[in-house]
């Protein structure tokens, strides 16, 4: 019987081995060497390509399929295919590594919120020009929202990244909404987990009205004007909330 050292190293060795094989068909999708929605050879081709065991491929295929790189269809001309890309399952890539990178401090308040800042304004002059009825009802619906009764905290910050990803679908460059899509998910909670008990709602809810109404003037200073006052009333809040952070920590050591 083998031993529980035995099995952990085989795991080990399996886990390393399929992290190899996903690494490598990765690879081959993202460089175009597999197409899209192009079927993937079977499990036994996989195994004898690169020499490892069938279960090892499928925790190879696990892997992609959790990235969304690959779907797997049932029926007689199924198999496993090659997703679309996706903006929305690239940025959400992207996210998890910026908010890994806040979390341990890679980045620091003053880079968000320059970051936030610099890049918004693109966003929003491009949004005050191309904007639709259509861009613009969601970002209606999306403000309403804020006035619901009980609004939690995790609530109150989906919906303001859910009005700044409605402002860069509005710019109608999807390489702008890729990059916004990743600022926003990523900096506005890490943000907001810092700032939400100094943060005043109706204030904050406020300026974003004003964003909409100059947007829907198709007005570009004024939206320009109306986001940097978002920002600038934003970063107060932050400055707030780490100066009493930092006062609790020092009181803390002092005890």
């Amino acid at each position: 019987m083998e031993n529980r050292a035995t099995k952990t190293d085989r795991f080990a060795e399996r886990t390393s081995l399929a992290r190899h094989v996903a690494g490598t068909l990765q690879d081959e999708i993202v460089e175009g060497r597999l197409s899209v929605s192009e079927r993937l050879p079977s499990e036994a081709e996989l195994a004898e390509r690169f020499d490892v065991s069938q279960p090892t491929v499928r925790e190879a295929l696990k892997i992609l399929a959790a990235k969304k790189l690959i779907r797997s269809k049932r029926g007689p001309n199924g198999g496993v295919f090659v997703n679309a890309p996706s903006i929305s399952v690239a940025s959400q890539m992207l996210q998890e590594i910026t908010t890994w990178f806040v979390g341990l401090g890679v980045f620091d308040l003053k880079e968000i919120v320059e970051t936030r800042l610099l890049i918004g304004r693109i966003c929003v002059r491009l949004a005050a020009e191309r904007a639709t009825e259509d861009d613009l009802a969601v970002m209606e619906d999306t403000l309403a929202a804020f006035a619901e009764a009980g609004l939690s905290d995790e609530d109150f910050c989906r919906l303001d990244v859910a009005f700044h990803h409605a402002i860069a679908q509005a710019t109608g460059n999807n390489e702008i909404r890729f990059i916004m899509l990743v600022v926003n998910d990523s900096l506005i909670p890490a943000t907001n987990m810092i700032s939400f008990a100094f943060r005043e709602r109706d204030r904050v809810v406020g300026m974003h009205a004003d964003i909409l109404s100059a947007l829907r003037a198709k007005d570009v200073d004024a939206a320009v004007t109306a986001f940097e006052g978002l920002i600038a009333y934003q970063s107060k809040v932050y400055d707030k909330a780490l100066a009493a952070r930092e006062k609790a920590a020092s009181s803390q050591a002092t005890r």
